[in-house]
């Protein structure tokens, strides 16, 4: 009997991943709200069956994509925000990080956009918050720390910056959408940055 080709031998775990993948390769240039389990499973070479196998839903799918984001970006961010001299640098290179991961996977942002424009509350959306509030909370400490240093203006309303920081991103992001390009982001990120950068030291 002829052993099975090696493809079929593959953990779970391995497996996921690599529908993971798929995912994002597809988000590169289908919306979102267009991919099927029947795309994933042509993109992977395997069955809709097969991708069942490894997932129960749909929906299952997409929650283990937003982890994959979530785990990869933050850890990424905390990395250079770690790795700066300065807060305020830490602050900038958590900023072109994430332009640059928007970039490489521009799938992502459509992903998250198309699961948060849906009414009800999922799963996938509320990882999505809570990847947020994570977000929110690396933001908050370098600016806070960026204030104990006298880096930016007495008083600051860190709670207001970081929302403007989430924003400039997000805003960059919607424009890479409607060019569909992102090819000019890091450039933009970097002129954006140095407006938000005065508008940190200049006093309230």
């Amino acid at each position: 009997m002829n052993p099975l080709p090696a493809r079929t031998r593959l953990s779970t775990e391995t497996r996921q991943a690599e529908i993971v993948d798929a995912v994002l390769d597809l988000s590169d240039t289908v919306g979102p709200g267009a991919i099927t389990t029947v795309d994933i499973a042509r993109n992977l070479g395997l069955t809709q069956g097969a991708v069942f196998k490894h997932f129960p839903t749909k929906d299952a799918i997409w929650l283990a994509v937003m982890g994959w984001v979530e785990s990869h970006l933050l850890s990424a961010l905390d990395a250079v925000a770690t790795a700066a001299p300065t807060p305020l640098e830490g602050l900038q290179a958590v900023f072109m990080k994430h332009a640059r991961f928007v970039a490489k996977h521009p799938g992502v942002p459509r992903l998250i956009f198309n699961e948060l424009q849906k009414p009800k509350d999922t799963p996938v959306k509320r990882r999505a918050r809570s990847m947020q509030e994570s977000y929110r909370k690396l933001l908050m400490r370098l600016l806070a720390e960026a204030e104990k240093r006298g880096e930016v203006a007495a008083g600051l309303d860190r709670e207001g910056a970081a929302t403007l920081f989430i924003g400039a991103l997000q805003g960059l992001m919607f424009q890479a959408m409607l060019a569909s390009s992102t090819a000019k982001l890091e450039a933009e990120a970097k002129r954006v940055f140095s407006l938000y950068l005065n508008a940190l030291r200049e006093p309230s």
